[in-house]
């Protein structure tokens, strides 16, 4: 099966620095996408790479089995980018008769199918965030997409303005049969729905893979705090952290932990990738050199 987004050795760099750099990955068709990462990630680069607003520095992207910046029509992928942005001083109607004529495979029910309350006189600058959001996300969904790529959906929602976003996405992305990729720095606005997971760090991919293999790949080991030797069925410490005289490590496994000094946990995806995503806490030996002091006064 061809991946709807594959990626290999990719490296984009700007004046600043390398915003995605070295980042291989493969997402299945007719996946969710959770793309997480915490800010500067590269997530909305490499959506702009997707989408051919971006040119790559190094590397290789490919969309639907094809170079981006020749390859599928924009008809196949839909877009939103941050903030939805809209022509402002359109109306709804308006808006959505602009879609019509420049898409030939205009879907006007998948389209309108949760903008009901608004009306097609309401000019599109005085709608609120959350109308705008869900204005923009009928414009892609009326592609009737095979990839549709969303850039921080839920930033400007309020909680009740995210639940009817999620509910017309996921609605429509059932109609439709396409994969989506979900791109947003807080977790919990990806763990409701996402069944496949890419982490992106510095640029580049930290973790990737199904949700449900990443969570049975992974526990919680709590148990006394000592110097850290070899665990049987452990193949990495993704973070420690201690409390007193007790220490707790996310572990990435290898076989199941047997040692009776662990308590082995389960543990939930936000919390999982917020372990990623902090800083490595590794415990360090302790050193007696001198330290040399400098006056500032």
């Amino acid at each position: 099966m061809t991946a709807a987004l594959e990626t290999r050795a990719l490296g984009k760099r700007f004046r600043r620095g390398w915003a995605v750099r070295d980042c291989t990955l493969s997402i299945p068709e007719q996946a969710i996408v959770g793309l997480a990462g915490p800010n500067g990630a590269g997530k909305s680069t490499l959506l702009g790479l997707a989408v051919a607003l971006l040119t790559p520095t190094e590397g290789e992207i490919s969309v639907l089995g094809r170079d981006p910046r020749s390859g599928p029509s924009l008809g196949e992928i839909g877009y939103v980018a941050q903030d939805a942005p809209l022509y402002r001083s359109f109306t709804v109607g308006e808006t959505l008769e602009f879609a019509r004529a420049t898409n030939a495979s205009w879907d006007a029910t998948l389209a309108t199918g949760s903008l009901a309350r608004l009306s097609s006189d309401q000019r599109v600058s005085a709608l609120s965030a959350g109308e705008r959001a869900r204005l923009a996300l009928g414009l892609a969904l009326g592609k009737r997409p095979r990839l549709l790529l969303l850039d921080e959906p839920f930033a400007k929602l309020d909680p009740r303005a995210g639940r009817e976003f999620l509910q017309m996405l996921m609605d429509g992305v059932a109609e439709a049969r396409a994969t989506v990729v979900i791109a947003s720095h807080v977790v919990a606005d990806i763990e409701r729905v996402a069944d496949y997971i890419v982490l992106l760090s510095e640029g580049s991919v930290r973790l990737e893979g199904n949700v449900e293999e990443i969570l049975a790949s992974h526990r919680l080991l709590t148990g006394s705090r000592r110097p850290l030797g070899r665990i049987a069925g452990v193949s990495e410490i993704v973070r420690q952290t201690h409390s007193g005289r007790q220490m707790t490590l996310l572990a990435r496994l290898s076989a199941p932990v047997v040692d009776p000094s662990w308590s082995v946990d389960e543990i939930r995806l936000e919390e999982l990738l917020l372990g990623y995503m902090a800083p490595e806490r590794l415990e360090k030996r302790e050193t007696h050199e001198k330290r040399h002091l400098r006056w500032h006064g």
